[in-house]
């Protein structure tokens, strides 16, 4: 009997630890994750998502993808590495020059003989405006990632962090389709997928109460402030690597998210590619 996973597990299993090597061979680390686009009523095209920024200037990349254990759960994780050369021109570039996503197609990758296992978020999750009606300003959110580059490598998985949205999810912060949370995001965090989690039971702002799930695909981390020792706030990209510099920050423990809804921006893209 094939295992059936929990709704934390598929997202365990969504997320992807990307490493990238420079021209100079130096290591840098960041998050992507497994999604899924719609086409018509019986055609998905799957890709990982992830930060331009992540990607940037990445002459090699790699990353680890599990091996299905059919209907063999018990059995220990396997995963395959997967390297590829001139990286960063693998991705697609989201077309706003401000808008920090990009994504790489993986139908190829999967459709091989060696039953790679992926939980790929689907389409469906991204919020809907009906769906933003519901939202209050506060809401219950995860997000999956490799902080600092820790991940548990015997498993392939990622780590957790739980937090709250820090502005309201509804609205544009500073008129761009972003919001922020408050949750600890530290380097290597960079293309977290950040997600709604009511499991159990919520409320919406109508203050009626929910026996259910409620889970949405907020957005992607990318960014957040950080003040300097002397007292000055910044807002900096969520690095891809802890290198030495001379200007000490300390993170606000506050993330800016791109919205999920900015996903739908590849679809164009993706369709010309597949025509």
């Amino acid at each position: 009997m094939k295992q059936i996973l929990s709704p934390a597990e598929q997202i365990m299993h969504s997320t992807i630890r990307i490493e990238c090597r420079d021209n100079q061979n130096r290591l840098s680390t960041g998050t992507g994750f497994f999604f899924s686009f719609t086409f018509g009523e019986d055609k998905t095209v799957p890709v990982i998502v992830t930060n331009k920024h992540v990607v940037r200037g990445a002459v090699n990349g790699s990353f680890h993808i599990n091996i299905d254990k059919l209907n063999h759960p018990h059995i220990p994780v396997i995963y395959e590495t997967y390297s590829l050369s001139n990286f960063e021109n693998q991705w697609l570039m989201h077309p706003e020059a401000d808008v920090d996503l990009c994504v790489l197609p993986i139908a190829p990758l999967l459709n091989s003989e060696k039953h790679l296992f992926t939980a790929q978020i689907p389409e469906f999750l991204i919020p809907t405006e009906e769906d933003e009606i519901g939202f209050t300003a506060i809401e219950d959110i995860i997000m999956a990632g490799y902080p600092n580059g820790l991940w548990d490598s015997v498993n392939n998985a990622p780590i957790f962090r739980r937090g709250v949205t820090a502005t309201h999810p509804s609205m544009n912060y500073n008129g761009k389709e972003e919001f922020m949370i408050d949750c600890a995001c530290f380097p290597g965090s960079s293309g977290s997928p950040v997600l709604l989690w009511n499991v159990g039971m919520f409320s919406t702002r109508d203050g009626n109460a929910y026996v259910g799930n409620r889970i949405k695909l907020l957005g992607v981390l990318y960014a957040g402030p950080q003040h300097t020792v002397t007292g000055e706030i910044q807002v900096v990209n969520i690095p891809t690597t802890n290198v030495p510099i001379s200007r000490s920050t300390i993170p606000n423990n506050l993330g800016y998210i791109i919205k999920a809804k900015k996903l739908l921006n590849f679809k164009g893209i993706i369709e010309k590619l597949l025509k």
